[in-house]
């Protein structure tokens, strides 16, 4: 074990930070790989423009450095503007901040831009002095806190073992939940399928059939995708986002980087008429999940979403022998397609002790409301009961 005192550091862009010692603690051997952690990820979403000062995400990473300079830990940090983008919604926090007479922007936020995936935040390759190293980057985001005077840190989408630690070291934790499906060992659509009850199999059965009735549907990875398909699914993307947000995050850039870098950690879903795309889906690759971004078409046919994005999810996912599926955020209609409740965690810390106790008992009323609901969903699967 280094005994001696890590280097708390912080820099203000990935840029200058090496991508393979951000990646050897990010993704490090033994843990499942994370496309979302990795630099080439990070850094494009800064790159693009997409994440910087002037969308309101101005970045302040912490590095823990060892006593010979070699990076051992690291923590995506970014000031915040705003709580756009971050799919833990506290906007109601800031409202009520703001009528006591505080100030809750700018605060300080940990978590994937415009990502609503749980995963590693605070980053460090398993070994003796990990929890030692985790506990330098709270400290460093903590004291990056204080310096600024903001009114808060949050940590969104956290794993469920990092609750326990956050909680003890003084941060109130938050839950929700979202949809996934997961793979008990199918060999086929049809074997996922044959589990569930009568009913739910024949009305995805006709779900598929009516999305795909002249359509062919092609999956795009790696090498295979070019920046025609990204041109295509732009449009898509630029639609939806207009439609849903108001304002798109991602810059063109941002998907032409993310081709360069990482296309084989990328997936592609188009449903084509002839050789027209009429609707198009992003998807992500981890080492033991498929993760759905985004989608947009130019043609509203029937279920055309749900195959675009949740059956032909699922295929690749069997095929690739990938255990999970995550399908984005909300979205109870998935539950009817197979995809089942989780819990996700947020953990946040707040400066002021009487704005934080206000917190603390809204938290408390709002997780037995999330388990109760959590549980009814549960209970609703449409997979066949056993006698």
């Amino acid at each position: 074990m280094d005994s001696a005192l890590p280097r708390i550091s912080t820099v203000a862009s990935l840029a200058g930070v090496d991508p393979a010692a951000w990646n050897a603690v990010a993704n490090p051997p033994g843990l499942p790989y994370d496309p979302f952690l990795t630099w080439e990820f990070l850094e494009a979403m800064e790159r693009s423009g997409a994440a910087t000062q002037r969308t309101g995400w101005k970045a302040s990473h912490v590095l823990v450095h060892d006593a010979g300079g070699r990076l051992r830990a690291a923590m995506p940090l970014y000031f915040k503007t705003h709580s756009r983008g971050e799919f833990v919604f506290d906007q109601s926090w800031a409202d009520a901040w703001q009528r006591a007479g505080g100030s809750y922007y700018p605060k300080l936020l940990s978590a994937v831009p415009f990502t609503p995936v749980t995963g590693r935040r605070r980053l460090a390759a398993p070994g003796p002095d990990t929890e030692r190293y985790k506990a330098a980057l709270l400290q460093g985001a903590l004291q990056v806190a204080d310096a600024a005077d903001v009114s808060s840190l949050h940590i969104n989408f956290i794993e469920e073992g990092e609750a326990g630690p956050l909680e003890s070291a003084g941060l109130l934790i938050r839950t929700d939940q979202q949809f996934h499906w997961q793979n008990a060992g199918y060999g086929s659509f049809d074997d996922f399928l044959a589990t569930l009850a009568s009913d739910k199999r024949k009305n995805l059965r006709k779900e598929r059939l009516k999305a795909q009735e002249g359509l062919e549907f092609r999956h795009i990875t790696g090498s295979a995708i070019t920046e025609d398909h990204l041109d295509i699914f732009f449009e898509f993307y630029m639609d939806t986002g207009n439609r849903k947000w108001g304002s798109p995050y991602l810059t063109r850039k941002s998907f032409s980087l993310l081709r360069e870098r990482m296309a084989d950690d990328i997936l592609f879903v188009f449903a084509y008429e002839g050789e027209t795309a009429i609707a198009g889906a992003m998807n992500m690759i981890g080492s033991e999940t498929l993760y759905g971004r985004y989608w947009g078409c130019i043609d509203p046919r029937p279920m055309l979403h749900f195959e675009t994005c949740y059956y032909q999810a699922i295929d690749f996912a069997i095929a690739r022998g990938l255990k999970t599926v995550e399908a984005g955020a909300q979205g109870g209609h998935k539950l009817a397609r197979g995809y089942g409740p989780v819990l996700t965690r947020s953990a946040h810390w707040i400066a002021h002790a009487g704005f934080r106790d206000a917190v603390a008992d809204y938290l408390v009323r709002e997780r037995a409301a999330v388990d109760a609901d959590f549980v009814y969903l549960k209970e609703r699967t449409p997979f066949r009961k056993e006698p």
